[in-house]
């Protein structure tokens, strides 16, 4: 029972070690990674009209549960729940019976380049679906052997894995290769999980395709999320590691340190000892099969920097509607990961095998405690928030001010400096998207053209960039049509005051002033995106069946029958 524990004290450890700063009090505001006091539900934030539909459901979870819980206390359930999850599931699902060996496992996969940088780039729904892999992937072998209870397992992880459109591509993906096959039932039971999957990833294909912006993305974003070097050894070698990110300010210092390529290599190469371990003890197929999506995954993410990959990407995202989710191939690298963990930890163990036989316990021992802290060894500022980048702070009192205001008399806003990613003093000066899309109740306008260094990757939405038009003229805003303007205190383009012309001051604070355009008058009201509605409802709905029977069956193996015999109970 004691060495059944140890996996769960591994991955609490590196859930305290890693989420430390996470024990004061405010939000983690970096990039992507957003969480508000109370966010708001709403069609916009479900289907959005004229962008395309990165955070779908993502945004809408969120929102429903900040109905129940705050968002500060949500934003680290979901941090948490990412840590543990990933190094259990790895630990879990490595076949072996030696403990020391789940530990390597546990480490060896949340404890990586691609979580760090990753959680620095505040893709928190990404995250999950990385944490939820291993245990998709248990569930499908599980699948394949007929267990009970396996199919709403595997259902119900790649349900969490779907929070985001990439997170529900891995998911399909990771069930359209690992379910088929000869096995009894092996039709029904890979086409029932297919179709779910596929209706588990239909609130953001529809989404996109009723969006205005017709789902293609500037080809422009192929150069700028290219995956990049971050040593000596260059990018294909970072992404080896399962490092080398497009953005290079979310790199981990050490990720520069000369050694870092050797530990590379000396990982790949305990991977590919430990894959005869790992054909031998699961199922006949089911490591090529993994092998299979875990090499897709890493060439996916190669392919920016491969001869000819960029043109072809470029033609991609500019020609198939939804494509631009592989412009930053790099983010797909999660199955390469986990199969990166769990054959590295294999190989661990036939090493150590091999060192005990070859001279005595001990030496094996010392030979699994290193595979083990390898990862910690070669990236240690991952550790305490990465060394205190993710640090949380308080909003300043100015949001709470104007989101009643707002709330009170609600009408579209545009946000300015008229950026989609702010840099506010109060927040340490870090880079974190406009809080006020989630913030404010009502739907506000921001510029969706991203900055790369000084490449410009255009956005989608055709309103945003009349906004960006008539700022750059210096022209007055009260002419878009929208109720408020807020002017934030962040680092950007000053506003021009001749934009402000006609508007008047409702709220003068430290931090964000409010200005109300005189000659705003309501729109017609709309009755929102039905057919959006209906799939997110239907979803939901399969999510919840899939939720319950997991549960229910789950309590059946816990809780034994009253009308069981003594030794059933017992043994159940």
């Amino acid at each position: 029972m004691r060495e059944r524990l140890v996996p769960h004290g591994v991955a609490a450890a590196v859930t305290a070690v890693v989420l430390a700063p996470l024990a004061l009090p405010g939000y983690v505001l970096r990039y992507d990674m957003v969480f508000v006091p109370r966010q708001a539900l709403s069609w916009d934030v479900i289907a959005p009209a004229s962008a395309l539909p990165r955070a779908v459901p993502q945004d809408a979870v969120v929102a429903l549960a900040t109905q129940l819980v705050p968002g500060w206390l949500l934003q680290r359930l979901v941090l948490v729940a990412i840590l543990w999850l990933a190094a259990l599931g790895a630990a879990r699902l490595v076949p072996t019976d030696r403990t020391a060996v789940r530990v390597v496992a546990a480490l060896g996969y949340a404890w990586t380049p691609y979580l760090a940088e990753r959680l620095l780039i505040g893709q928190w729904g990404l995250l999950l679906a990385y944490a939820m892999l291993p245990w998709l992937v248990a569930a499908a072998l599980d699948v394949r052997a007929g267990r009970p209870g396996a199919l709403p397992r595997l259902l119900l992880a790649a349900a969490v894995a779907a929070i985001t459109p990439t997170g529900g591509v891995l998911a399909l993906a990771a069930v359209a290769v690992l379910l088929p096959g000869r096995y009894p039932g092996a039709g029904r039971r890979a086409g029932t999980a297919l179709a779910a999957t596929v209706l588990l990833n239909a609130p953001w294909l529809v989404a996109g395709a009723g969006s205005a912006t017709g789902g293609r993305s500037d080809p422009a974003g192929v150069a700028a999320f290219a995956a990049r070097a971050e040593n000596w050894a260059g990018p294909l070698v970072a992404l080896a590691g399962t490092g080398g990110i497009w953005n290079g300010l979310t790199v981990p210092v050490s990720r520069q340190a000369g050694v870092v390529p050797l530990a590379t290599a000396l990982l790949l190469l305990l991977a590919g000892y430990g894959v005869p371990l790992l054909r031998r003890r699961w199922p006949a197929r089911s490591a090529g099969r993994l092998g299979l999506l875990a090499a897709g995954s890493w060439l996916v993410a190669a392919l920016g920097v491969l001869p000819g990959g960029a043109a072809l990407l470029g033609w991609l995202v500019d020609t198939v509607p939804g494509a631009g989710l592989i412009r930053d191939g790099q983010k797909l690298l999660v199955p390469y990961a986990l199969a990166l963990a769990v054959a590295g930890a294999l190989g661990a163990e036939r090493l150590a095998d091999r060192l005990a036989t070859r001279f005595d316990a001990t030496t094996g021992r010392v030979l699994l405690v290193g595979a083990a802290l390898l990862p910690v060894a070669v990236l240690p500022d991952l550790a305490f928030g990465a060394i205190g980048r993710l640090r949380p702070v308080d909003y300043p009192a100015d949001w709470a001010v104007v989101a009643r205001q707002v709330a009170d008399r609600p009408g579209e806003v545009i946000s300015l400096p008229f950026q989609e990613y702010q840099r506010y003093a109060w927040n340490r000066g870090q880079v974190v998207i406009d809080p006020a899309p989630r913030y404010l109740s009502t739907p506000v306008l921001i510029d969706d053209t991203l900055r790369v260094g000084d490449l410009a990757v255009g956005g989608e939405d055709p309103r945003a960039a009349r906004v960006r038009a008539l700022l750059t003229a210096g022209r007055p805003l009260p002419g878009t049509g929208v109720r408020w303007v807020l002017v934030q205190r962040a680092f950007g383009p000053p506003v021009p005051a001749s934009s402000l012309v006609g508007l008047r001051l409702a709220h003068a604070g430290p931090e964000l002033a409010l200005y109300e355009n005189p000659d705003w008058t309501a729109p017609a009201a709309t009755n929102g995106p039905g057919r959006v509605g209906l799939v997110h409802l239907l979803a939901g709905t399969v999510v919840l069946t899939i939720g319950f029977s997991a549960a229910a069956r789950g309590l059946r193996r816990v809780v034994p029958s009253r009308h069981a015999s003594p030794a059933e109970g017992e043994g159940g």
